[in-house]
């Protein structure tokens, strides 16, 4: 079993499942009493969030690249980032760390393209849903990433950092997000990517008529099986 470096904390509340599913697909896998090889390093959401906020993408490349570059040393083998919007940063990350990158939009990718799909919604942060590194690579894998208008991105933005980072889950909300994937399924999205780690922590396929595409889970589900191939 290889040894997964995980670089959790943003938020703490979205790495817990990511802990949670590695562990059960270990389990699943392998019976018994097995749980997976892994090393955590949880860094302060506060100090990144402010990086984001002043545009400051070097220096949060410095940072995450340093906590990869600590579970190089303690023995990982893969990067595992548990959050969307810091794959923004991913060069730097394997760049300081010393070790490849599992990306999220990769592992997203595989079960789109394995239903046959090609125009899927994607929600998340701001810099998610607007910035090339994550729908650019999308792109390149042949999926058109349709995003909601940008009143409603601001929505999707605002309760992901003011209420799902903070553990807040409101019904209001929530219905929100149901009024912006039914408008992204009006204009032909064949699935929606919850592209935040916190989405899933509000809304699910339930609340959706197409496929929905949970990256806390898909990415989780990669993680586990690199480590027993």
């Amino acid at each position: 079993m290889k040894t997964l470096g995980l670089i959790g904390g943003m938020s703490w509340e979205s790495t817990l499942p990511y802990y949670r599913t590695i562990n059960e697909q270990i389990k699943q896998q392998l019976g018994g009493l097995h749980s997976a090889k892994l090393v955590l390093f949880s860094v302060d959401f506060y100090e990144i969030e402010q990086l984001q906020a002043q545009g400051d993408w070097e220096k949060a490349g410095q940072v995450l690249g340093e906590a990869a570059r600590s579970l190089n040393k303690a023995g990982a083998e893969i990067i595992v980032v548990c959050t969307n919007t810091m794959h923004k940063v991913a060069e730097a990350i394997e760049r300081i760390g010393g070790l490849p990158l599992l990306h999220i939009a990769d592992a997203t990718a595989k079960p789109i393209l394995d239903l046959n799909l090609s125009r899927i919604g994607l929600l998340g942060t701001r810099f998610t849903m607007e910035q090339e590194f994550y729908r650019g690579r999308l792109h390149k894998q042949g999926i058109e990433v349709l995003t909601p208008n940008e009143e409603d991105r601001a929505i999707v933005h605002r309760i992901i950092y003011e209420e799902l980072c903070l553990g807040k889950i409101l019904d209001t909300s929530r219905d929100e997000y149901r009024r912006i994937i039914s408008s992204l399924e009006q204009q032909g999205a064949q699935g929606i990517i919850l592209g935040c780690t916190e989405i899933t922590l509000l809304v699910g396929p339930q609340d959706a008529s197409v496929p929905v595409f949970d990256t806390t889970a898909i990415h989780a589900h990669a993680a586990a099986t690199y480590s027993l191939s």
